[in-house]
Order: structure tokens, then sequence, then C-alpha cells
């Protein structure tokens, strides 16, 4: 008879399990040591998550079951392939990721990238996208975004829609961005300027900023009740899918639904992703909490799906009635929702999108997102726990291995099937970001919400108007936090 597992208490069973065992008991099967004596104990732990786990494990000729046969010759040469390349990272990206990988990253500090995910990071506050000077040009410039409250930046003159040229007095090019704005000086000047004609011009201001340790953002940046005409409007800037906030995010949607809101305009132009578990529970909170109705099935590498599926393994997530702490979700029943998205939109929010547009219809407005319905996990070097990390065996990890990697580990379709988004959700509206207008967020003459206003109302919005500068964002801040634009579970199905 076939067992009917769910994800939950397959992974429950898996744990209360490998909490018995010891660490020297397991061994990811049909792999091989290497020389123990090599200096190799990074590479390894790479190689063996990435060959078990990886979504593209079989498209990868390094990552082959039948690369390294277990056998004497075979432990030889694993232990001269590890030791290629000493830099774990290089050898983590030139070794082991499929050509097509956009997203699978590595970090030298698992605590940092734990952090990360719970929107703990080292900041000066300030969020903002890069943009070319002119075509082919290699002067670039930043425009701010937005900034985070109780951060550095929001003790100074510095605001959504300023502009700067350089950093310290030298102007940022693509070749030196990385080093001035990301590198290791916590503190520096932002060189500002102002736009004239198509062109950022410096203006003689500067502003001095500092990068803290430990700054949380909160991705409610703003949420409000708009009241037009006969419309009760919900609008939320939320900024990152962080599951420490979902309680707060669900108190916002309780006060939404007891103000009798019944239009809603989600603001995800700056999210870039996160927990998966938290795009349901949002996209619950739109629709509804019929829990026998799929959000979306998750798919995984050959090797692992058909362990899987000879388990009959249910890879279906529903719609969730309640969050993690038990909590009642706080669902609008809503059966339309305005989306407001740029290029800066992935992975979790493109799973809302893509999630949601089965059940209700979806209207998208702005511009086309990044393309990103890979979902990954956090790995570290607990081989007891099959190398996924669980916070509550951090002392299991090993101590002499702080590097982590999150590669991609599968392919989220929605209940229909669909997934092919990988070159963007194409917006029913476009409406790109204009340099000459951003606007403040919140304000009802902010371009992309007077659109989505005119949407609900019908009426013409007095912020109507052409895109004079529209933003072509080669990169932004976000991409250099240790999260970047990552989708993530934290519960991966486990069976043994």
């Amino acid at each position: 008879m076939m067992k009917k597992l769910n994800l939950g208490l397959l992974l429950s069973v898996f744990l209360i399990v490998s909490c018995s065992k010891t660490d020297d008991d397991f061994t990811i099967p049909d792999t091989v040591d290497p020389d123990p004596d090599a200096g190799v104990h990074v590479q390894d732990f790479m190689w063996k998550a990435m060959n078990f786990w990886y979504f593209w494990q079989s498209d990868v000729e390094n990552l082959s079951d039948t690369k390294f046969p277990n056998t004497e010759e075979g432990s030889l040469a694993y232990t001269q392939f590890l030791a290629s390349e000493p830099d774990p990272g290089k050898f983590f990206d030139d070794k082991l990721l499929f050509s097509e990988d956009r997203f699978s990253f590595f970090s030298d500090n698992y605590v940092e990238l734990v952090q990360s995910l719970a929107g703990i990071s080292k900041s000066n506050g300030v969020i903002f996208g890069l943009v070319r000077q002119k075509e082919n040009s290699s002067e670039i410039y930043g425009y701010v975004q937005y900034i985070i409250p109780n951060s550095n930046a929001s003790t100074k003159n510095i605001k959504r829609g300023d502009i700067f040229t350089g950093v310290n007095g030298t102007t940022l090019t693509d070749q030196n961005y990385k080093t001035l704005l990301f590198g290791d000086s916590d503190t520096y000047s932002l060189d500002m300027a102002d736009i004239e004609g198509e062109n950022a011009e410096p203006n003689g201001t500067q502003i001095q900023l500092t990068k803290e340790v430990g700054l949380r953002e909160n991705p409610i940046l703003l949420d409000e009740i708009i009241e037009i005409q006969d419309k009760k409007i919900g609008y939320l800037v939320y900024t990152g899918f962080t599951n420490e906030y979902d309680e707060e995010l669900n108190q916002v949607f309780g006060r939404f639904k007891s103000n009798w809101v019944n239009e809603l305009i989600l603001d995800l132009r700056y999210n870039p992703g996160g927990s998966v578990n938290t795009a349901v529970l949002l996209s619950s909170m739109i629709y509804g909490t019929n829990t026998e109705e799929v959000f979306l099935k998750a798919r995984y590498n050959e090797k692992y799906q058909k362990i899987l599926d000879d388990n009959d393994t249910e890879l279906r997530r529903f719609f969730a009635e309640k969050t993690s702490k038990g909590t009642a979700i706080n669902s609008l029943n809503l059966n339309k929702v305005y989306i407001l998205t740029t290029t800066g939109t992935a992975s979790a929010s493109e799973l809302v999108i893509n999630g949601l547009t089965p059940y209700i219809d979806v209207v998208q407005i702005g511009d086309k997102t990044r393309g990103k319905n890979e979902f990954s996990v956090t790995m570290v070097d607990d081989r007891g726990n099959n190398y996924v990390y669980n916070q509550e065996r951090t002392n299991k990890i090993n101590p002499k291995n702080k590097w982590a990697i999150q590669p991609l580990l599968g392919r989220n379709e929605n209940s229909k099937g669909f997934s092919a988004y990988t070159s963007g959700l194409v917006p029913d509206i476009v409406l790109p970001e204009d340099l000459a207008n951003l606007g403040v967020l919140g304000d009802l003459n902010e371009p992309l919400l007077a659109k989505a206003i005119e949407q609900i109302t019908g009426s013409p919005a007095k912020g109507s108007h052409t895109v004079e500068l529209p933003i072509e964002t080669m990169t932004n801040s976000k991409m250099f936090s240790p999260l970047k634009d990552n989708m993530y579970v934290s519960d991966p199905p486990i069976v043994w």
C-alpha cells in the first residue's frame, strides 16, 4: 500500500529520527569521502549537498553520481577535484553551478546569511537603484527608492527620489561601484546630484552615512486605508517576505478587514522575495483560507523527485487558515487585486502573482518583473540533517566550517501548472517609474498608485502624465545583501 505523507509530517518524522543519530552515522548515499587530511572539508560539504539537492544536478557533469566511484581510486580523484580550487567561493561558482543558474549563491558566514533571512543586516538604511548615465556609458548614478525607518539614513537629509553620482568625491562607474558602495568601508559620503535634461549632474552636496550592524527592516513599510467615492482601498507597501513579521502582517489585514476594505493595492516594487511560507500566508490574506485549494506545487531534481514520487509525497501547498503561530488568518476574500511591480520585483513576489492568478483577477501595474520561479534552501555543514539548516541544530554544524550555500532546489508552479516566467511577468498596464516624477510613497498623486486608483474608481487620476525619464535599473542595493532576490523554503520534504 502506498503511503501518503504531507510535507510537515515528513519533516517532523525525519527530525526525530535524525536527532537520535550521531554525525558519524550519516553519509548521503552513493558518495565518496575525500582524504581527511587534505583540508577540503568546505568543498566536500558543498559538493555533497549539491549532488543530492541541486535542481540541475543531472545537468552538471561534476555533480554526476558516477563521477567519483566509492573506491580508493575514486576517493583520490574526488580529493584532487576538491583541491583543484582552494577558494570555496570560486569552487562553488566555477565547478558546481549549471550555466543557466542565475540565482544560487554562497556565504562564508552562515550566521550573517540566516540573519538576512530574518530582515537583519549591516546597512545605512538607503535602499537604491543604479542606472547608467547614458546607453553604453560606464558612468552610473543612484536614485533612492526608500529609506529604512530607524536607520542611520533616516536621521539624515536624504529621501526617496534623491540622486547621487559618486562616493567620497569619486564618480561611480560600472567598474568601481561595488567597491565604493558595498566594500569594506562602513562610513562614506554620497555625492548628491540633480537631474538636468536626461543626465544626473553633481550639485555639490555630500551626505555622510554609516552602516550599522544588526539593522532590522520591517517589510511593512507603509499600510493605509484610502477612501475614495464608495471605495475603501487598502494600500500596502511590502518590501520583503520575512516570516518574523507574519503576525504583524496579519494584523494589518485585520485592520483592513475591520474597516471594510473592499479593494487592495499591493505594492511589491521593491520586494525581491523571501519566504515561500509567507507568500502563502499573504495570498491567503488576500484571497481566502480554503485549505483544500492548491496555491503551488513544487518540483525537485530528477533524482529526488523520484524518491518523493515513489513515497507518494504531497508536494502541493495549500492556502492557509492559520499562521505558523496558530493565529487565524484575516482574509479579505477578494476577487481582484492590484499589484505594483518593477524589475526589482522577484521570486516570492512573483509567486504571489502566479499563485493567485488562477483564482482572482490580478491586475499588474508597472514594469516587467525579474523572472525567478525557483526556490532555494539554506544549507550548512550539518550532515546529520542532510545539510539543511535548522536553528535548533546549530550546535550540530561543523564548528570548523562557517560556510553556507543557498542553492536552487526546485521550481514552483501554480495550481494550473504554470511556471514559465523566467523572462519575467509582463504587467497588464505598463507604467515604468519616472526619474522626473518618482513621487512620494502613499501620496495619491504618486504615478503608480494613482494609476491603480484610477483603475479602481474609473476616474482619471490627477497625477496622470507622460513618463519623461523611464527608469532602467541595472541593479539595486538589495542585490548586495546576503538574501539578494532569493525565494526560500525552510522545510523541504525529506524521506529516508
